[in-house]
């Protein structure tokens, strides 16, 4: 094999360290500091049938940012209750509102006695800061992780005892947030984009009903112009792919519609495989004629999500 000159064997070294180092990096990503903040409750909604309901905030990067907070009623465990960050899926920014979408979802999770605290990433709802997506900035694993720090730090909610729950895009931020902090104890991903980043570029084709966020495509192909491609530096794509990082990462529960058109049923089955290889704990749910959703099975679905926070939260 053709040794490289000294010069160029070292700056190649140089660069392939620099690269690793790439803000959206998982080692990155792991030396950073996600202090979170006091949750404020901003704002009393009408309660749901077992909770209180609320728009509260805190803050992220300098940035607020809002989200729709439940806590049970009753009296507060000693130690304080179970609590979800919960992810939502692709919205258009200008689309979303804080107490709309979803709301089936949360109820569940609620009247099972978690606090829930469904963030409304920067850029959407009131919250401040820009909607930068999720897949080719750091910004909204920032979100998550400082989330995951603050309803740590919430009186009601017990610090040893939080989970995350996410769709589609919020199943990619909850894996990455996941092989960030291993303080996390538990997740639950639907229908999610957990594929590697060659199945993002490559594999991953929206069907009918699937939205790409605007500049996708365009920032896309600025990571491809700048980096070159999974063949060509595998080093660089590797740093960002949660698949390689899988070493400390809590039980993992996976659930995927094997009639999605929007995400490929591929990503979750290759996840678990990449799981199973890695010696974690997991499950993996797929559901004949469901769509991105899961709307043909919600029930079904939801009940195996709580009995698998049930397991790990509360036990």
């Amino acid at each position: 094999m053709r040794q490289l000159p000294r010069g160029l064997g070292v700056l190649l070294t140089l660069l392939g360290l620099a690269q690793a180092q790439h803000p959206l990096s998982i080692e990155a990503l792991r030396q950073g500091h996600y202090p979170g903040s006091t949750i404020t409750i901003e704002q009393t909604l009408a309660p749901g049938a077992t909770y209180r309901r609320y728009i509260a905030s805190y803050r992220s990067e300098g940035l607020k940012i809002y989200g729709l907070l439940t806590i049970p009623n009753g009296n507060r465990p000693k130690a304080g209750w179970p609590a979800i960050v919960f992810l939502h899926g692709y919205i258009p920014p200008a689309q979303y509102r804080t107490t709309e979408r979803y709301e089936a979802y949360v109820d569940s999770l609620a009247r099972a006695g978690y606090i829930v605290f469904k963030i409304d990433l920067r850029g959407h709802g009131n919250s401040e800061g820009s909607p930068s997506g999720a897949y080719w900035s750091p910004d909204y694993t920032v979100d998550t992780l400082n989330a995951f720090a603050s309803l740590a730090r919430f009186p009601q909610a017990n610090p040893e005892r939080i989970g995350l729950w996410g769709h589609s895009m919020g199943g990619f931020l909850t894996l990455r947030a996941m092989v960030v902090e291993p303080r996390i104890r538990v997740g639950v991903i639907w229908a999610g984009v957990v594929g590697t980043y060659e199945d993002l570029l490559y594999r991953w084709r929206r069907g009918p009903g699937s939205q790409a966020p605007p500049g996708a495509l365009r920032r896309r192909e600025m990571f491809l112009a700048r980096y070159g491609s999974p063949q060509t530096n595998p080093q660089f794509w590797q740093a960002l792919t949660p698949h390689n990082y899988l070493e400390r990462v809590g039980p993992i529960q996976l659930h995927h519609g094997l009639a999605d058109t929007v995400v490929p049923v591929a990503f979750s089955q290759r996840l678990a495989q990449a799981l199973d290889q890695a010696g974690r704990p997991f499950e993996l749910y797929t559901y004949p004629g469901n769509d991105h959703n899961l709307r043909q099975s919600f029930t079904l679905a939801m009940q195996r999500s709580v009995a698998f926070f049930d397991r790990y939260l509360k036990r």
